[in-house]
């Protein structure tokens, strides 16, 4: 065998035992844009924290309805599939990049990645990254940021909300609707509606001052109690329920879009439920606000966070909210957790609108189909079979 053979083949057997000594994770993995099979459980290799960044051992991960609008393809700019998905967790600190201050290996902290939390192991990046109050679980640190966070900014940055006035707020039930209505309950006379479907009743009826069905004519039921309308809606729906939320406002009051769950209809993406849920919006026109003394808005905490530099912001948002977590006054509710294994039922609940609170997905819980094998990553980025 020549030199250069030789030096070929060293090269080879370099390279394997490098890929060999790649310590493996398991991972929440979407290999297609699409349905619910296309979310696997795969080995994927685990990543070490370069400059500026964190490697945190996740306890616990978030579950957010962008989640399923990820999956199905339609949130905007998503990565090339296959990538690690989840967008929230909590965990320990298990090493540090170069140049890293203020943390220490085992703090216990919350992690915000754009994608790749739902693993046993995340970096993030330092900004992105908040040490958890002593004596909040690991579980309510993953159900705290997203829900929380929004829910805050959306009252009290946005909306202004103070004392003896009323809400609306869509979703009741969910995340951010139970994080809404714990944060009204810090601000005195705060009047609250929320819509839910029916069958979410009866665990949220002591939430709200008046808890409506979203399937039957909530503003005919709105305009009873409080003929005048509301003074703030926050709308997690878009579609036509922006029109019937803009037209509940008093004057001065205020519409905020905070998401378009809406064109989530089916297991996969539907052109005709994202046209829908546009065509169905008239024009907002400018002139009728200034006549009806009127404001709309928006928030969406991703792109305040990872494209219009929000994180200091932030910052001081969720220091306010762990203050208000340690006095017993917001606490999260958290409707299940599921083993990685079991994801798709997660994401099926969260679909069918059956969840109270949040849903967290834990790394080291036993799957409920405890034969099921967690395959290998797939060679050269291919989408595997």
């Amino acid at each position: 065998m020549s030199e250069d053979q030789n030096a070929t083949t060293g090269n080879d057997d370099e390279k394997k035992v490098t890929s060999e000594n790649v310590r493996q994770m398991k991972a929440v993995t979407l290999t297609g844009f699409g349905g619910i099979r296309m979310v696997k459980v795969q080995q994927r290799p685990e990543s070490k924290p370069g400059p500026g960044e964190i490697l945190i051992r996740v306890r616990a991960g978030g579950i957010n309805f962008s989640d399923l609008m990820v999956r199905q393809g339609v949130i905007e700019n998503p990565p090339k599939t296959p990538f690690i998905m989840g967008f929230e967790c909590s965990g320990e600190v298990e090493s540090l990049g170069e140049g890293v201050n203020g943390f220490s290996i085992g703090d216990r902290v919350i992690g915000i990645s754009d994608y790749k939390c739902w693993a046993e192991s995340v970096c993030c990046g330092e900004s992105f990254v908040y040490k958890i109050p002593t004596g909040m679980s690991f579980e309510d640190a993953a159900a705290i940021f997203f829900n929380y966070v929004t829910a805050y900014i959306l009252l009290f940055d946005i909306a202004n909300l103070r004392p003896h006035q009323s809400v609306l707020v869509h979703s009741a039930g969910g995340g951010v609707g139970v994080a809404v209505s714990q944060l009204c309950r810090t601000v005195e006379g705060v009047v609250l509606f929320g819509t839910a479907s029916n069958c979410k009743h009866e665990s949220i009826k002591n939430m709200y001052d008046h808890l409506l069905d979203h399937s039957v004519d909530y503003v005919q039921e709105v305009r009873k109690i409080s003929p005048e309308g509301v003074d703030i809606v926050l709308d997690s729906l878009c579609g036509e329920d922006t029109n019937k939320g803009i037209s509940l406002l008093k004057p001065l009051g205020k519409y905020v879009l905070y998401g378009s769950s809406n064109i989530v209809t089916g297991e996969t993406k539907s052109f005709f439920s994202f046209a829908k849920s546009w065509w169905q919006m008239d024009k907002i026109s400018p002139i009728r606000l200034h006549d009806e003394n009127k404001t709309t808005s928006g928030f969406n905490l991703r792109h305040f966070l990872f494209k219009q530099s929000g994180a200091e912001r932030v910052k001081v948002v969720l220091e306010k909210i762990f203050n208000l977590y340690n006095k017993g006054k917001i606490k999260p509710i958290i409707d299940s957790v599921w083993a990685y294994e079991d994801i798709t039922e997660a994401m099926q609940k969260m679909h069918d609108r059956k969840n109270v609170g949040k849903l967290l997905l834990d790394p080291k819980m036993e799957s409920k189909n405890k034969n099921e094998k967690v395959p290998e990553s797939p060679k050269n980025n291919e989408t595997p079979k």
